[in-house]
């Protein structure tokens, strides 16, 4: 048989499976939510597009917010409301708390045996309760404060410097380093490492990771590897492998040698190495070395995947709107002292602050899709079915951009949509996710938050911030990139004016 022929017959045997399917559901009177209706072999992935949660926004406005599209041969729910959010990350929460198995975790998580992308059970409650007592706790956070203030003092120098000179300041660049910086001190114990390029093996990994890879949802087709991405997540597997040896293995002399008086992440990690890390009444779990290195590249991540970018869309925002940029500035001279240093005690007194980075995360989300959750049995949702192993993508981008929640002007920036209103950022109110709820939420949310609130607070109250080249506010490019987080497309550029 020649191969055309075989390709064209598992064409029409796939065609036919899912022909089936539906005929079957539908003769059980088992009613999926309503979707648009999809090709053979490929179902819905044509209408993704580019931005897939722009696309999902303009499909649900036909099918409702709890819709049911077919990503090749996964069935797939598309939620885009607050409440329907709320039916599926807090009322069902335990059904849909899995993960599906993805290529991206297959190689560069290491068969997912980190924490975000591991399915739901035991080994995860673990990994997750152990991460979260070591390094995640408010004391733990609060241990680094004096580091974070240290780094951040740095840049604001050198920033004073680029003021004197008027340069145009990558500040997208400069926010990032600042982030990667910080989060070399706390997860290993020392400065960034030029031998590699740590925040840029990120950066791809989160693209490839948040990307709509045709292998997860068409497994034939994984062989013929259309897209490129397993050769790339080959590729990027073995940077990153790499990388973390040489951080294991350092880690590992210093210790032999005595050369370590404080223990950071890595240290706690590798002193755990074989033994029981079991926290509840359940099967008992050790880690070896690939759980070890997928577990930091999951803090990796989270540390630097996802605060520099909620930080350059705020600083971005404040720079198109003046009079936002004034308020701010006001408050932080009543709060912040004379020396002009923002402490971490100052935070919570900073309630514009609070509403300034609301907003700013409401119109451009950290992750425009939260990480999908899979069902792990059958189920029915408001009278619709949902069969077990359905993909579960919750739209946050769509739930910030609601008219039936934040008002007509629902695309405009308006921070004092926010005065008199107590919704936070930490899961409990589904208008506003953008770290996820329940069970899957990301247990370093106070962590990011701490950061984004500290750089955005520091870098307002020193600087004035303008465009390069005159440019008028309105010819600022608002591009954005999809991936597991939504960078801007193009790096922000601006000169900073020392205020202090």
């Amino acid at each position: 048989m020649s191969p055309s022929t075989l390709a064209g017959l598992l064409v029409l045997l796939v065609s036919l499976w899912q022909f089936i399917n539906l005929l079957r559901s539908k003769k059980n009177g088992r009613k999926l939510p309503p979707g648009p209706q999809g090709l053979p072999i490929i179902g819905n992935l044509h209408m993704l597009g580019n931005l897939p949660h722009r696309s999902f926004q303009k499909l649900a406005k036909k099918y409702g917010p709890i819709m049911s599209i077919r990503l090749g041969s996964v069935p797939t729910i598309v939620l885009s409301s607050p409440q329907a959010a709320e039916l599926f990350l807090r009322t069902h929460d335990r059904i849909f708390a899995s993960r599906p198995k993805v290529q991206s975790s297959e190689y560069l998580s290491y068969g997912a045996k980190g924490m975000a992308f591991t399915e739901y059970g035991p080994y995860w409650r673990n990994v997750r309760k152990f991460c979260t007592l070591e390094l995640l706790t408010t004391m733990k956070i609060d241990s680094f404060a004096g580091m974070r203030r240290e780094e951040l003092g740095l840049l604001v120098k050198w920033l004073k410097d680029a003021a004197v000179a008027r340069e145009v300041v990558d500040v997208s660049e400069k926010v990032a380093g600042l982030i990667e910086d910080m989060t070399y001190k706390m997860l290993f114990g020392r400065s960034k490492d030029e031998r590699f390029d740590l925040k840029g093996t990120i950066q791809e990994a989160m693209f490839m990771t948040g990307a709509f890879n045709i292998a997860d949802f068409v497994p034939f087709l994984r062989p013929l590897d259309l897209q490129g991405f397993t050769r790339r997540f080959t590729a990027l597997g073995i940077v990153i492998d790499n990388i973390l040896e040489i951080i294991i293995s350092e880690h590992e002399q210093d210790a032999i040698n005595g050369q370590k008086l404080n223990r950071d992440f890595v240290d706690v990690m590798l002193s755990m190495k074989n033994k029981p890390i079991n926290t509840h009444d359940e099967l008992s779990y050790t880690l070896d070395r690939s759980n070890i290195k997928a577990i930091i590249l999951d803090m990796i991540v989270g540390s630097i995947g996802t605060s520099h970018t909620a930080i350059e869309w705020i600083l971005t925002e404040l720079i198109r709107h003046p009079r936002v940029m004034k308020k701010l500035q006001d408050e932080l001279k009543t709060v912040i002292a004379v020396d002009g240093i923002v402490k971490e005690i100052d935070l919570p007194k900073l309630e514009y602050l609070d509403m300034v980075i609301k907003e700013s995360i409401r119109l451009h989300p950290v992750a425009p899709l939260l990480v999908p959750r899979e069902s792990i049995e059958d189920i029915k949702v408001q009278g619709y079915y949902i069969p077990k192993g359905s993909r579960v993508i919750v739209n946050t981008w769509a739930l910030g951009l609601d008219p039936n929640v934040w008002s007509a002007n629902v695309a405009d920036f308006s921070p004092e949509r926010f005065i008199g209103s107590n919704i936070d950022l930490l899961g409990r109110d589904f208008q506003l996710i953008p770290f996820g709820s329940g069970r899957r939420g990301c247990p370093g949310m106070n962590l990011g938050l701490t950061n984004i609130r500290l750089v955005v607070a520091q870098l307002v109250h020193c600087f004035n911030w303008e465009l390069p080249n005159g440019m008028p506010i309105g010819e600022l490019d608002m591009s954005e990139n999809f991936g597991l987080s939504m960078p801007r497309a193009n790096h922000l550029l601006a000169v900073p004016i020392a205020r202090l």
